[in-house]
């Protein structure tokens, strides 16, 4: 196998994690709906939870592609 295919290879394999990413982002609005329509009194303290975990969840996200990045380009 030659080295540049080697190189797509990895860095596709490293995009995978956005999969799990986008999930992930998906559960934690979808959790903040729900709780928010069930006490909408509430919603407001937990938006700063949702925003910290949205935010760590991108961080994830952001890894993956540094390290596909570093994969496909070193």
């Amino acid at each position: 196998m030659e080295v540049e295919a080697a190189k797509q290879i990895g860095a596709g394999l490293a995009t995978i994690g956005l999969a799990g990413v986008g999930i992930g982002i998906g559960i934690i609005f979808g959790a903040y709906v729900s709780a928010g329509i069930r006490n909408p009194s509430a919603a407001p303290k937990m938006f700063g939870n949702v925003l910290l975990g949205f935010a760590l969840t991108e961080a994830i996200a952001l890894f993956a592609l540094v390290i596909a990045f570093l994969i496909l380009f070193s």
